[in-house]
């Protein structure tokens, strides 16, 4: 080894030159002018960041000699190392900064590491440990040299360091985090990465990346940066250095100022001025700023708060305020409640979606996450729904569409004579809509296709998002999900046929479930019998469900939802028909040509609601009764886009509440995810999130009215979710499996419902939550953890995770040392392949692909049972097989879910050890032999190919995914 990186920057792989001496010849990026370099002298340098690649291939040379490293995969292998360092480089400072050299040689390293490129690693890192002992030798025998003063740029006058002052600062951001939290390694990291002249902002900037560069040594560094972040935004909010001491204070000041300048600047909502603003000031409690990680509070400066020409105005707890009273606007007491709202939002108990987060007590209060639309079949319908789509997303909804009216390919078009491209050609404009609009640009707009399995186009449907294939028929930026009915599984179970057929043959299946459409569906297939009609086309069921999860497989779509399990156990089945789920496959709402269904979300924090190992009742029902409150004045004061939304929300007031941290809880509780013992959690938590629920809805009715829909409904009649199972067993003629049990006074409940009526047709729905958990610092939904010690990436850059549950545990035994924390990354956050750690741990902190997928639908199945929507469901899935799809999908069917979300899956030897990139853990690879006429039968396992797509999924590493929230 011969040389070390000095610089980076951040590039892609076509810029980088074929050779090394090309490398070194490239013209300086201009990309990369806001960044420079620090050099072991002190010296600052600008960018120059071929020299990566340089260094990388010396590398190369130095262990496979001159021949090895000639050949163009090498080359090839270098270009792409170097843009994954850059990218992490910059991910770290997306605004501009600066880097110690020994930052970019650990970027080097782990890439290295990643790439699986173990023996030039294990030269880099002892030729980096020979050259640092080289240096210490040469400073030891060098006669010393008094470390010169530095000086900073503040508001353009240049000052000294205030050195007394920094490390005051970040000994206070340590406080009360534990003895293995300490100052002096972030102001030794910070000092190193400081030189003669730099602007005081990026002597903060500094303390922050060095704090968050121990968080993989400890969980209690990330709340140390985020102290840290926190002196940044007063600093640039306040205009001046305020303590964590001083805050009470100067919130109570600071907040009537800041909501003057909100709607002067028409950020906010006018009526915002006419609340009591130093009631409200008094209330916020500065003190829980200081329960943010750093992850959370980051998002929320980059995205949340809201800001004037760059600059932020709003601070973390008048956030949570401006949000409380968006929400109270039309209450009588609108200070009171405005105050009740903060206190669940501030402490973490509940917290509303995103939309709402975004737009509450704004100019244009669009505070809803969910819209689903069909869309007719006529080309005036499709032209206006596509309309339709882009004025929701562009004020933050999250889509779902349902296609199955449109007729199929080669359908007769009577107003020409002509024949029918079919469903996929407008799918194609779906699909550029959504990017093109892209929700106010606060993130990427997001849409999902539905089309039921009848459907002559389905075949296609199935393939949209390949990437190989005719372009003009693919859609490689929209969702897709199949709207399955109970016939087409019982004819899979009992191996029998399917027929495919036009809408325009056949439309009223569209609107018709269960025994209806079974009815309907045989008298069509006695027309073909018949010779009646022309236009179809019979197949195994068996060989459409094999496609159906051999496209699941291979590119993530379409997902699996059960259209019967919707409407059979839908409270609003007397007023129309669930035609399709949203975005994420947790709502379940009528739709229609006159109808577009909305749903407005928000999610409990399960973990808050945990006291002494188990739940804690009268908390949750407090926090759900407000929650539920908040949730229905949405309704009320949302911004509708377009009239059929705001027409059906006003008629049904669906709202759906979720919960996250489930995983959490059951580190409280000390139960393994892979247990009986969390299913039956899992069925008790939801027993009672959802009894609460639906108690707090009758209260709102009783003092506001039931809803206008409400006669007729399945509350009306005294059915209940639970009671719907029997419903969905009677439709089906058996092929439900579903536990029945219950723990809490439903009787009581149906006596009130009967009294009072209900506020909102629809209550309760699990969402994804992947940008809420991480504000509230928690783990996702109902989702395993993903790994102890994971890099999760989203719109604000990468930011290390650690497993805070497991570190108190292994500190416990005398097991978290530096060496753990290496082996934690060297097997991707899994403890299986760790010999020192108790095999009791390794079941309570098994990550995802650790859980077998039926331990995921037995917990999915009990929740199930007491929820009058839906679950946004992942599937985790290590060794996938034909085999094991099939048994999970057919399970899933059999324990009464509506819906399932994204398969995840990963190789069999992956899970066991991992050493290639985080993103090839979420793509899925070809599985041959599972679809067509040839098909080998359904028990045989797929041939495992190199990953067909690298697909990423939200909360995970797709830093453009948030639209589930």
């Amino acid at each position: 080894m011969q040389t070390t990186p000095s610089s980076t920057g951040q590039t892609t792989a076509n810029v980088f030159p074929t050779s090394p001496s090309d490398v070194a010849n490239a013209p300086r990026q201009s990309a990369y002018a806001g960044y420079q370099i620090i050099r072991r002298n002190g010296a600052v340098v600008s960018f120059e960041p071929n020299k990566i690649a340089v260094a990388l291939m010396k590398a190369f040379l130095a262990v496979h000699g001159t021949q090895g490293a000639a050949s163009a995969s090498v080359r090839e292998t270098v270009d792409g190392l170097t843009e994954n360092v850059v990218r992490a480089l910059m991910r770290s400072r997306p605004g501009g900064g600066t880097f110690h050299i020994e930052d970019v040689q650990d970027q080097v390293e782990l890439g290295l590491m990643r790439g699986g490129h173990h023996e030039i690693a294990r030269a880099y890192v002892l030729y980096r440990e020979r050259r640092s002992q080289e240096r210490a030798q040469q400073k030891a025998t060098a006669p010393a040299v008094a470390q010169p003063l530095l000086t900073v740029i503040d508001r353009g006058q240049r000052i000294p360091l205030d050195l007394a002052r920094l490390e005051g600062l970040i000994e206070a951001a340590c406080e009360n985090l534990g003895a293995d939290v300490k100052a002096a390694p972030i102001l030794a990291e910070t000092h190193r990465n400081l030189y003669d002249g730099v602007a005081l902002d990026e002597v903060y900037k500094a303390a922050i990346l060095a704090a968050r560069t121990r968080i993989e040594h400890d969980p209690g560094y990330t709340h140390a940066t985020a102290r840290l972040l926190m002196h940044t935004i007063r600093r640039e909010i306040l205009g001046d250095e305020v303590t964590q001491g001083e805050m009470a204070t100067r919130y109570a000041e600071y907040f009537p100022a800041y909501i003057k300048k909100g709607v002067q600047a028409e950020l906010l909502d006018e009526k915002m001025q006419q609340f009591d603003l130093a009631r409200l000031g008094a209330a916020l409690k500065a003190e829980r700023d200081l329960n943010f990680d750093y992850l959370g509070l980051q998002t929320l400066y980059d995205r949340y708060f809201l800001h004037t020409e760059g600059q932020r105005i709003e601070m973390p707890q008048a956030f949570f305020m401006r949000v409380a009273m968006g929400l109270s606007l039309n209450e009588i007491d609108r200070e009171a409640r405005a105050i009740e709202f903060y206190e669940v939002l501030s402490s973490f108990d509940f917290m509303s979606s995103t939309p709402t987060l975004f737009n509450a007590g704004t100019r244009r209060s669009q505070l809803s996450s969910c819209y689903l639309t069909t869309v007719p079949d006529d080309l005036d319908g499709i032209y206006e729904a596509i309309k339709e789509n882009a004025l929701l997303s562009k004020f933050a909804g999250g889509l779902g569409n349902d296609w199955t009216p449109v007729r199929a390919l080669g359908s007769h078009i009577k107003g020409t004579n002509g024949k029918s491209q079919g469903v996929v050609p407008f799918l194609k404009v779906v699909n550029d809509t959504a990017v093109a609009v892209n929700q106010g640009g606060k993130r990427k707009g997001a849409v999902c296709a539905y089309l039921e399995s009848w459907h002559l186009d389905v075949e296609e449907f199935l393939e949209l998002r390949k990437n190989t294939g005719d372009d003009r028929r693919r859609t490689h930026d929209m969702n897709t999900a199949n709207w399955i009915p109970d016939l087409f599984m019982r004819r899979v179970m009992e191996g029998g046929q399917w027929t495919l057929f036009s809408p325009a043959t056949c439309p009223d299946l569209h609107d018709k479930f269960g025994k209806d459409f079974e009815e309907a569906y045989t008298r069509y297939e006695e027309k073909v019998a018949r010779g009646e009609i022309k236009l179809f086309k019979q197949l195994p069921a068996n060989d459409l469900w094999r496609k159906m999860l051999s496209m699941l497989f291979e590119t993530g779509h379409p997902w699996i939802t059960f259209k019967d399990a919707c409407n059979v156990r839908s409270p609003q089945q007397h007023v129309g028909v669930v035609h399709s789920s949203n975005l994420c496959t947790e709502i379940t709402l009528n739709t229609n040509g006159g109808e577009i269904a909305v749903c407005n979300l928000g999610s409990v924090n399960l973990a808050q609601h945990i006291l002494n190992g188990d739940l804690d009742h009268d908390k949750l029902k407090k926090t759900i009764t407000t929650a539920m409150r908040m949730l229905d004045n949405v309704i009320d004061i949302n911004y509708y886009a377009v009239k059929k939304a705001r027409d059906s929300n006003l008629r049904h007031r669906p709202v759906g509440l979720g919960i996250m941290a489930f995983q959490d809880s059951l580190y409280q509780m000390r139960i393994p995810y892979a247990s009986q013992a969390a299913v039956d959690f899992a069925d008790r938590s939801m027993e009672a999130v959802c009894y609460y629920a639906y108690w707090a809805s009758t209260v709102l009715a009783e003092e506001r009215g039931r809803y206008s829909s409400y006669k007729g409904s399945l509350w009306d009649r005294g059915i209940l979710p639970i009671d719907s199972l029997k419903l969905l067993a009677e439709q089906r003629g058996g092929y439900v499996e579903v536990d029945t049990s219950h723990t809490m006074a439903w009787d009581a409940l149906r006596h009130r419902i009967d009294t009072h009526g209900m506020r909102n047709s629809n209550c309760v729905a699990i969402a994804p939550t992947a940008t809420i958990s991480n504000i509230v610092g928690v783990d996702a939904s109902i989702e395993p953890c993903f790994g102890n010690l994971s890099v999760k990436s989203n719109l604000s850059g990468e930011f290390t995770v650690v497993n805070q549950y497991l570190v108190r545990d292994l500190k416990k035994l005398g097991l978290w040392d530096d060496v753990m924390v290496m082996d934690l990354k060297h097997f991707d956050g899994s403890l299986r392949r760790i010999d020192r750690v108790p095999e009791e741990l390794k079941n309570l902190y098994a990550t995802a692909f650790e859980v077998e997928p039926v331990w995921l639908v037995e917990a999915a199945s009990r929740r199930q049972k007491w929820i009058d929507q839906a679950q946004s469901l992942n599937i985790y899935m290590a060794g996938a097989s034909g085999k094991k799809l099939d048994e999970t999908y057919k399970l899933a069917w059999l324990r009464g879910l509506k819906t399932t979300y994204y398969l995840r899956t990963v190789g069999a030897t992956h899970a066991e050890k991992s050493t290639v990139s985080r993103g090839q853990l979420n793509s899925v690879s070809n599985m041959s032999g599972t679809s067509g006429s040839n098909a080998a039968p359904q028990t045989a396992e797929p041939q495992m190919s190199e990953p067909a797509t690298d697909i990423k999924f939200c909360a995970i590493d797709n830093p453009d995914c948030e639209a589930c929230q």
